[in-house]
């Protein structure tokens, strides 16, 4: 056992139980650094720390920051196994391999459990009964696959209520993008039908929707409907485009995945790269990007990616192809039984033969994703290298500005004054740390002032930093300090001279005048002013840092707008629904809750309107007259 361990410590690892279960590693800042897995915990945590074992640099690193470990116990291995992944997607261990990004993947969601199944898309799946397809890499992608789908199958988006009486239809109708329930066109088990052909579509059955397809168009034509024949050639026209694109690659009508990966070893940089096969042929592919990979974990990069893609995955096939095999195969594949109800799952990694084949492909194809994706980065990131480089030169800052906060305001013709702040971390957006401000206070005669608005934001913004960085001993810390706490590396205001003043003003009030280097932005010829200095700096056009002062100014400017908006929008709702007798603050708010739009009240009857809690029918009839 190493014996530069801390005392406390080595009497942890003494106590450790033989037992299954998960262990985290945190550092000195007791940041969970690493969880792992154990089928006996007291084997697997003392391993790290023998003098003779042979340790990957990735792990000595590991055991080099190690500072506090806590453990805990499972009755099985399996249950480890599932604690470990909530906990690796809780806490994002910088140790662990994991998805990159801690973002959710879009699912299409087909609502079964409506009479009149609508097709959205989601990005978190849920037990209410609708079928999930997915997860895919792009949002992109999904929107395009539905929008062909949706020349083959005219499917809902609307929320509207569909009673077949509605007097007249969407453009979607007109356009043949929809099947046109709500005014009758098709009925409940007519509509669900195309749904159902939807759903074998996604599912890879195109054969039998194709046969369907042609059936009815020929029933059709012998009942002399040729406009009705013709619409579904074209629908069977566009559903064979969509097939032959479709790669057949077995003979066998079998579901499964095959999984293949490439590495840098240099970098590490890792991608993987997944098949999906429905009825013996490829449907689609997505690459999905690993970080916390060391050149040594090979086995652990596919072990830790299936855990993680099959917890979030809205279907896992009976068989899943693997270019290498995994020590915890056993206990992988009851998980995945688990996650199929039961039915059996098989990992395996063909050794010759069509299957061997597909894995090859997929690795070829993982690793010329890899190769692409390397060179989107390294453009990317000499692209804002660069333009984070002029940015300091340009304004005299001792080191290129990694932080960057933009402060925007909003209003139309004084009213509804919002303010916006957004971020850029290393020259990109930095969304989770974007802040909006609703402006409560007014000018000094009590009028509308962008100066004033400006000061506000600024005030409750800095303020924050400096509260949050120096906590009442006996307050609990707010769950956002941390993102207030950090100081910009440049300021940024939208205006000119005269909000660089205010600028200047609001940081002298806090004692950050050093602290943050402040710059005016003026909107006509896009000059930077700074404090003191008469004359505005341009950038050169052209530049990339131009670009990146341009981005950032647009960015501030549309999450402004995005939410004043959102707020006249508000507003307009409530106005219309407050001139209505006997519609209070509570009824109001109850009927936005139960209908979500102004247009869904409009279009409910007096009683669904009396059935929302709080409304009377007479308050009901009320807001069928007022609206």
């Amino acid at each position: 056992m190493n014996a530069t361990l801390p005392s406390n410590f080595a009497q942890k690892l003494d106590t450790l139980p033989e037992r299954p279960g998960v262990y985290l590693m945190r550092d000195a800042r007791q940041t969970v650094i690493y969880v792992g897995k154990a089928v006996v915990l007291r084997n697997r945590v003392r391993s790290y720390f023998h003098a003779s074992a042979r340790h990957d640099p990735k792990t000595l690193r590991l055991v080099g920051e190690l500072a506090d470990l806590e453990w805990i116990v499972t009755d099985t291995e399996l249950e480890a196994l599932i604690l470990e992944n909530e906990l690796i997607k809780r806490y994002r261990p910088r140790f662990n391999i994991r998805l990159r990004d801690d973002k959710t993947y879009p699912y299409i969601k087909i609502h079964w459990q409506e009479d009149y199944p609508r097709i959205s898309i989601v990005r978190r799946m849920e037990r209410d009964g609708a079928r999930y397809y997915g997860p895919f890499t792009s949002g992109y992608a999904v929107r395009q696959t539905l929008d062909a789908l949706r020349r083959v199958f005219p499917y809902l988006d609307c929320d509207r209520e569909i009673t077949g009486r509605d007097p007249k239809p969407c453009l979607y109708y007109h356009i043949k993008r929809c099947a046109g329930p709500c005014i009758g066109a098709v009925d409940r088990e007519a509509y669900r039908e195309i749904i159902g052909g939807l759903a074998d579509f996604l599912e890879g059955d195109s054969d039998a929707v194709l046969a369907q397809l042609t059936g009815h168009m020929t029933a059709a034509a012998e009942q002399l409907q040729f406009e009705r024949a013709a619409q579904l050639r074209d629908q069977i026209r566009a559903a064979r485009q969509i097939v032959e694109r479709q790669k057949v690659v077995s003979g066998k009508q079998e579901d499964q995945d095959v999984i293949a990966f490439a590495q840098d070893e240099r970098t590490g940089e890792a991608c993987v790269q997944v098949f999906f096969i429905r009825r013996g042929k490829l449907i689609g592919r997505e690459s999905f990007v690993l970080e916390g990979v060391d050149s040594h974990q090979n086995g652990e990069l596919i072990a830790a990616f299936v855990q993680q893609f099959y917890d979030e995955a809205a279907f896992v096939p009976p068989s899943i192809l693997l270019p290498k095999d995994l020590d915890e195969r056993l206990i992988i594949e009851q998980w995945l039984r688990s996650k199929r109800n039961g039915g059996k799952v098989m990992l395996r990694v063909p050794k010759r033969g069509p299957k061997r084949a597909l894995v090859q492909m997929a690795t070829e194809n993982a690793a010329a994703t890899l190769t692409s994706l390397q060179a989107q980065w390294q453009a990317d990131t000499n692209r804002l290298t660069e333009a984070l480089t002029q940015l300091q030169e340009a304004l005299a800052l001792p080191d290129p500005p990694g932080r960057i906060e933009c402060f925007d305001i909003s209003t139309l013709q004084g009213t509804h004054t919002v303010g916006s702040m957004v971020v850029f971390a290393r020259g990109t957006p930095a969304k989770s740390d974007y802040r909006r401000f609703t402006v409560k206070g007014k000018g000094a005669h009590g009028e509308p002032d962008d100066y004033a608005a400006m000061r506000e934001v600024l005030r409750r913004r800095f303020r924050r930093a400096v509260e949050d960085a120096l906590p009442d001993p006996g307050q609990k810390a707010r769950p956002s300090s941390a993102a207030w706490r950090r100081l910009p590396n440049l300021l940024i205001v939208d205006g000119g001279k005269g909000q660089l003043g205010v600028a200047m003003e609001v940081l002298a009030e806090f004692g950050l005048t050093e602290a943050a280097p402040v710059v005016g932005l003026a909107k006509q010829r896009e000059e930077l002013f700074l404090p003191g200095r008469a004359e505005g700096i341009l950038l050169a056009p052209g530049s990339q840092g131009l670009f990146l002062v341009q981005r950032i100014r647009d960015e501030a400017h549309r999450f402004a707008i995005t939410f004043h908006r959102q707020k006249r929008s508000q507003a307009a709702v409530a106005s219309q629904l407050d001139a209505v007798p006997g519609i209070g603050p509570a009824r109001r708010k109850a009927l936005l809750k139960h209908f979500g739009s102004l247009e869904a009240i409009r279009q409910a009857s007096v009683e669904e309107l009396a059935n929302v809690p709080g409304m009377t029918l007479a308050a009901a009839q009320s807001v069928r007259e007022g609206l």
